[in-house]
């Protein structure tokens, strides 16, 4: 093995990041390996991931966490770092990882994050994205990813510390690609709910909507986040108004059939 690289393995999902995961790679150099899952990236995703000598796997999209996964199940290091393409990891976190690695705390199974979120170039510090703590950096033997299409988490089986240093997330910043985001999300969200057997309706997707709005920029102080933190609870205030909208859409169907087959 390189002697400037750790015994650590980086998951990484794809699908059409070519803008975003040069940045990504480049921050994990020091990782002994780098496994990427492409979900069928019709841009220079798999060429860039060739070029940084990834360990690359085509597979069909089945919903963040399976998918995220199957990325976790190719790692072949003791320790796992779980990154999206979107993300970065800075110079102070890196050391801070080798340290980790290399000292080989026996006790410790897994390492939470703050994660610093970067919407339209403005660090994002209320309305619950600073600090965003999330589990990623784990003992291979000890994680899993939660089984659900959307909103996945790292389980850890044992001892997880925090961590001071960030990850670092460049999340997207254009408008017309945050409203397609938000119809694939609110459909997983309305799928994922409606099999757990919740119900919905139009009035009460108004409400979750309306709610969302006042939670994220009134009571978590998202106005303090300026233009940015404005246009944020109103995409979150929209995302939830269509779950719950395209929930109450699945049993209006669901009951049309069920009224069918009488």
């Amino acid at each position: 093995m390189d002697p400037d690289k750790i015994p650590l393995s980086v998951a990484i999902i794809t699908k059409n990041e070519s803008p975003n995961l040069p940045r990504c790679l480049e921050s994990v150099r020091f990782a002994s390996q780098v496994v990427v899952v492409d979900s069928g990236s019709t841009d220079d995703t798999i060429r860039i991931a060739r070029d940084a000598g990834c360990d690359i796997f085509r597979e069909s999209w089945c919903g963040f966490g399976p998918q995220k996964q199957i990325a976790v199940d190719r790692c072949r290091e003791p320790w796992i770092l779980v990154l999206d393409a979107d993300e970065r990891i800075p110079p102070e976190t890196a050391a801070k990882i080798r340290e980790i690695i290399l000292a080989g705390n026996a006790s410790v199974a897994g390492y939470r994050f703050p994660r610093k979120n970067f919407f339209q170039n403005r660090w994002i510090r209320h309305a619950g994205w600073w600090p965003d703590r999330v589990t990623r950096l784990f003992k291979r033997s000890k994680g899993r990813l939660t089984p659900v299409p959307v909103h996945e988490a790292v389980v850890v089986d044992g001892t997880v510390l925090d961590l001071p240093c960030p990850i670092e997330h460049f999340t997207e910043g254009r408008l017309s690609e945050i409203l397609q985001k938000i119809d694939r999300y609110s459909t997983l969200g309305a799928e994922e709910a409606f099999r757990s057997g919740r119900e919905s309706s139009v009035g009460y997707a108004v409400f979750r909507a309306a709610l969302a709005f006042m939670q994220n920029y009134i009571l978590r102080l998202g106005f303090l986040d300026g233009p940015q933190g404005l246009t944020l609870a109103a995409t979150d205030a929209t995302n939830k108004f269509f779950k719950y909208a395209k929930l109450a859409d699945l049993h209006r169907k669901y009951q049309q059939i069920g009224s069918r087959s009488d």
